[in-house]
C-alpha cells in the first residue's frame, strides 16, 4: 500500500464528521534453616542504543487513580511480558537518514499521490480535492493559530504541507541539518516497517511499549510515577492554552533534542511527549473491554481486528507517548496508558517510533 495521502484524509473526514503464598514455617530453636541465595538474573548485553527491558508482569491500561482515562484504556488488565530490548530513544533523523541512504527508501510524505486509490479509503462521494492540494507532504502543527471556536473541530491546528517530509519537517524551507540527535518525524507506519526491516528490528507491541515505559515499576500513571506535578521536568508537552500559546515552562515550545529530559528508571528517553511513537497493535476501541481478564495475558500482541468508528475506512494501529502537543486540557496523553489510532500511511511532524528487539532475533546476525 503506497499510499501517500493519510492525512489529506484525516482532513477531509473531518469534512463528513465533527475521540499467593503461604506463610513459611518459623524454624524452632533446635533446628537450622539453610538459606539458598537467588541468583541474580541474567542480562543479556544490549546492542548499542538500545536497553534491556527484563521480563514482568504488570498492569497495562487505565490506573483507577487516572482522572484522564479514556474508555478505551478501560479495563486495566494483567499482563505478562517477555524480556525485549528497546531503543533507548526515538528513532532520530540520524539513524534514519542512514537507513535511506543505505536502500535510497522514498516515505510516503514524498511520494506522489493517486486520487483513485485515495478516494478508496474516504467515504461515498467525497469530492476531489484540487490539484493543488493533492501533491506529496504532511501534516504539520499551525503554530499561527490564534483562536479556536470548537476543540472538537482539530482542523484548525493541523494544515497540509505541500513538501513537508522527513527531510523538510516543516516544509520545503525547513532542514534537518544540524538536528541529527532530534526524532525522526513525518513517518508513517509503512515507513516504519521498512526501517525495521533493514535494521533487523521492529516495532514493539503495546504491551511491550507499556512494560518498558513502567520501567522498574508495575501499575503507575506516568513514567516517572504518580505524581502529576513533575510532569513538566520530565516530558516536552504542552503548558499554557492549548492550541494558541505555549509557555514553554519544560524549555521547549516544539520538538526537543531526545534525552533532553530525565529517562526512566530503566535507562529510556521521551517515552512521555515529544514525539508520539507507533506500535505493531490494531487500533480497536473495544479491544480492553472484550478481553478475558481471569487471567494474565502473556506477550499480547492486541485486537484482531482495527475498530475505530471515527475513522472506520482506514487501517488504524494504535500510538503511544503523546507528544509536545498534549496538554491537559484537550488529549492529556502524557500517561502510560494513553493511545490513539494513527492510520498506516498517515505521517505528521509530531510523530516518530522507535524499535525493538528479542535475543533470538539478534542471533540471526551472528
Amino acid at each position: 500500500m503506497n499510499k501517500p495521502f493519510t492525512p489529506i484524509l484525516a482532513l477531509l473526514l473531518m469534512l463528513t464528521t465533527v475521540s499467593s503464598c503461604k506463610d513459611e514455617a518459623k524454624p524452632t530453636a533446635t533446628e537450622t534453616k539453610t538459606v539458598n541465595p537467588v541468583a541474580p538474573p541474567i542480562i543479556p548485553e544490549a546492542p548499542e542504543g538500545m536497553v534491556w527491558v527484563a521480563k514482568k508482569t504488570f498492569l497495562q491500561g487505565a490506573k483507577d487513580t487516572d482522572q484522564y482515562a479514556m474508555p478505551r484504556e478501560k479495563p486495566a488488565h494483567m499482563v505478562t511480558v517477555d524480556g525485549f530490548f528497546i531503543d533507548a530513544t526515538e528513532v532520530t533523523n540520524k539513524q534514519f537518514k542512514a537507513f535511506v541512504e543505505a536502500t535510497n527508501y522514498v516515505t510516503i510524505a514524498e511520494r506522489e499521490i493517486d486520487w483513485e486509490e485515495m478516494k478508496k479509503e474516504l467515504p461515498p462521494n467525497t469530492p476531489k480535492p484540487h490539484d493543488s492540494i493533492l501533491q506529496p507532504g504532511s501534516l504539520i502543527f499551525n503554530k499561527d493559530v490564534n483562536a479556536v471556536a470548537n476543540m472538537e473541530n482539530y482542523g484548525q491546528w493541523w494544515t497540509w504541507k505541500t513538501g513537508a517530509n522527513w527531510r523538510h519537517p516543516e516544509g520545503p524551507e525547513s532542514t534537518i541539518e544540524g538536528k541529527d540527535n532530534f526524532p525522526v518525524v513525518h513517518v508513517a507506519y509503512q515507513d516504519a516497517i521498512a526501517y525495521c526491516e533493514w535494521a533487523n528490528r521492529r516495532l514493539p507491541t503495546e504491551a511491550e511499549w507499556e512494560s518498558a515505559a513502567q520501567g522498574t515499576n508495575a501499575n503507575s500513571i506516568f513514567t516517572w510515577g504518580d505524581n502529576p506535578e513533575v510532569l513538566d521536568a520530565n516530558a516536552n508537552t504542552w503548558q499554557g492554552v492549548f492550541p494558541t500559546k505555549n509557555d514553554s515552562k519544560d524549555g521547549f515550545e516544539f520538538i526537543s533534542p531526545v534525552k533532553s529530559y530525565p529517562a526512566n528508571s530503566i535507562g529510556l528517553y521521551d517515552m512521555t511527549g515529544n514525539v508520539w511513537e507507533i506500535t505493531n497493535d490494531f487500533f480497536n476501541v473495544n479491544y480492553y473491554k472484550e478481553l478475558d481478564r481471569s487471567h494474565a495475558l502473556v506477550n499480547p500482541k492486541g485486537a484482531e481486528k482495527h475498530f475505530n468508528p471515527n475513522n472506520p475506512y482506514q487501517i488504524e494501529h494504535v500510538m503511544k507517548g503523546g507528544s509536545f502537543l498534549c496538554h491537559a486540557s484537550y488529549c492529556a496523553s502524557f500517561r502510560i496508558s494513553a493511545k490513539m489510532g494513527v492510520s498506516m500511511d498517515s505521517g505528521s511532524d509530531h510523530m516518530g517510533f522507535r524499535t525493538v528487539a528479542t535475543p533470538e532475533m539478534l542471533k540471526s546476525e551472528e
